[in-house]
C-alpha cells in the first residue's frame, strides 16, 4: 500500500486532543485532531486510508452518531471510541454497533498507541484485500473485453492492468482497426476517473473552423453564431478521461493549444479570459509513428513528448494469428444475437484461410467478416474471396499459430491438464508439453 496512513482524532477538550495527537505522532503515527464530528464526516470516504479515534461525549453529533455515520461510509472502518468513567454501558453497546474498541479514560499514552496500531494494522490488511479483489476482477474484465491468449494480448492486458489504477496520461500506438478506443474505455473503467466521463474526440473529424470551439468550448457571442455558452470537450471530460483519437490529424495550430492544457491543467474558453481548472486523464491514440511526425515539422515535438510519458503497443492481428479462432466464434456469437439468426462454428479448413489472411483492417475488418459469415453473405468477401497463398515463412507462422490456438483450446477444455489433453490432440505427452512451452500457454495440472 502506498497511502499514508492517519488517525483522526475527534475530541472536543482540546488539551485532551492535543495528547493524544502527540503520542501517536510521538510514536510515528500522523494524527490530526478535530473538535467535532461533523467535521470527521468530511473528512471520511470509504477507502479512507486510516482509522477514527473519537470521545462518546460530543457537542451536537456525539460519538455514538458518528459511529453509526462512518460505518454507513464503510462498515469495515475501525473506531475507537473513548468514555468516560460510568459510559461503560454505552461502550458495550458501541461494541455491539461494530466499534472496533474502545478506551476508558483516564488513559495512559502507551495503550492508546496500543489500540491504534491493531486497528490500523487491521485497515491496512482491509484495504490490501479490497485492492487485491479490484485488480482480480479487473484482471477477468479485461480478459472477457480484450480478447486472445497470445502472449501480446496477455502483455496488453497486463499493461492495462498496472496502468489502469494510475492516473498517467498515455498514448496508444497502433494500425487502424486494432481496438485502441477499447483500450481507452477499459483504461477509463480501470481508473480513479471511472465515475466520471469518457469523452472521445476524433481529431481527424472535426473541421479546422469548429476545432477550437468543440475542444476548448465557447462563450457567447465569442464569434458570430455563437448564440449561447457551450462547454467544450475537455472541460466536460473534468474528473474523468479524454481520449484524443488519430492525434496526428489534430491541426498544428491547435497542438500548440492542447500542450498548454496539458501543462497548465486548465483552459480559457473562446471570448473568455478567465482559466477553468480541468482534472482529466489524457488518453491520445495514434496510428502512425509521432515520432517520424515530429522528426518531420508534420506535429509538434513538445507535444509528442507530453504525451509520450506511458506508450501502449498494440499488435496487429497478423501477429497474433492464434487468437483468431477464439475472436472469430466471440464475433460470430455477438453477430447472431444482433441480427436474430441461427450462428454454426466455422469448419477447420475455414478456419484455417481465416488465419492465413493478413486482416490489414485487424479486429475490425475480423468482425465484419463474422457479421457477414452469421447474414450468409461471407462469399466473394476476403478471406473466402478465393484462395489465400501464402509464402514459405508466412505459412510456418500461420500453421503454428493455428496449431498453438487448437492446443490452447483443448487445454481449456480439459482443466489444463497435460494427459487428458495429449489423448485429445493424439499428441505424445512430451511433444505436447514442449509445445506448450514453446508457445507459452501456461501451467499445467
Amino acid at each position: 500500500m502506498t497511502e499514508i496512513f492517519q488517525v483522526l482524532v475527534v475530541e472536543d477538550d482540546p488539551d485532551v486532543r492535543l495528547g493524544c495527537e502527540q503520542a501517536l505522532q510521538l510514536e510515528d503515527i500522523p494524527a490530526s485532531g478535530l473538535d467535532s464530528a461533523e467535521k470527521a464526516l468530511r473528512r471520511v470516504t470509504r477507502d479512507f486510508p486510516g482509522v477514527v479515534v473519537s470521545d462518546i461525549r460530543l457537542p451536537g453529533m456525539d460519538g455514538m452518531a458518528l459511529l453509526k455515520e462512518l460505518r454507513a461510509i464503510d462498515p469495515d472502518l475501525p473506531v475507537v471510541l473513548i468514555t468516560g468513567h460510568g459510559d461503560v454501558s454505552l461502550a458495550v453497546q458501541a461494541m455491539k454497533d461494530g466499534a472496533h474498541d474502545f478506551i476508558e479514560k483516564p488513559f495512559s499514552p502507551d495503550y492508546l498507541v496500543e489500540v491504534v496500531r491493531r486497528a490500523l494494522d487491521k485497515r491496512r490488511l482491509t484495504l490490501e484485500v479490497r485492492q487485491l479483489r479490484a485488480r482480480l476482477s479487473n484482471r477477468d474484465q479485461l480478459e472477457a473485453k480484450l480478447l486472445g491468449r497470445s502472449p501480446a494480448m496477455a502483455r496488453v492486458r497486463q499493461l492495462v492492468a498496472d496502468l489502469g489504477n494510475s492516473a498517467a496520461d498515455i498514448l496508444i500506438q497502433g494500425e487502424t482497426g486494432t481496438g485502441k478506443e477499447l483500450v481507452a474505455r477499459c483504461l477509463h473503467e480501470a481508473g480513479p476517473s471511472r465515475s466520471g466521463h469518457f469523452v472521445a474526440i476524433n481529431c481527424g473529424g472535426l473541421p479546422e473552423t469548429l476545432f477550437e470551439s468543440e475542444i476548448f468550448g465557447h462563450e457567447a457571442g465569442a464569434y458570430t453564431g455563437a448564440g449561447k455558452r457551450r462547454i467544450g470537450k475537455i472541460e466536460y471530460a473534468s474528473g474523468g478521461t479524454l481520449l484524443l483519437d488519430e492525434i496526428e490529424s489534430m491541426p498544428l495550430s491547435m497542438q500548440i493549444k492542447l500542450l498548454r492544457v496539458l501543462q497548465e491543467r486548465s483552459l480559457e474558453r473562446l471570448g473568455s479570459n478567465s482559466p477553468i481548472p480541468v482534472n482529466c486523464r489524457v488518453i491520445a491514440a495514434t496510428k502512425v509513428d509521432l515520432k517520424e511526425l515530429s522528426d518531420q515539422g508534420r506535429f509538434r515535438a513538445d507535444l509528442y513528448y507530453r504525451l509520450n510519458a506511458v506508450t501502449l503497443q498494440l499488435p496487429p492481428l497478423r501477429e497474433r494469428r492464434e487468437d483468431i479462432p477464439l475472436m472469430f466464434e466471440h464475433f460470430l456469437l455477438q453477430g447472431a444475437a444482433r441480427h436474430q439468426r441461427p450462428v454454426s462454428a466455422a469448419e477447420p479448413p475455414r478456419q484455417g484461410r481465416l488465419m492465413a489472411y493478413d486482416w490489414p483492417g485487424n479486429v475490425r475488418e475480423l468482425r465484419n467478416v463474422a457479421d457477414r459469415w452469421v447474414l450468409g453473405i461471407e462469399l466473394g468477401f476476403p478471406p473466402f474471396a478465393a484462395e489465400v497463398s501464402a509464402g514459405p515463412r508466412q505459412l510456418a507462422e500461420t500453421v503454428e499459430a493455428f496449431e498453438s490456438a487448437l492446443i490452447a483450446e483443448a487445454l481449456s477444455r480439459n482443466g489444463g491438464s497435460l494427459a487428458r489433453t495429449a489423448e485429445a490432440v493424439g499428441m505424445a505427452k512430451t511433444t505436447l508439453h514442449d509445445k506448450i512451452r514453446k508457445y507459452r500457454l501456461g501451467k499445467l495440472n
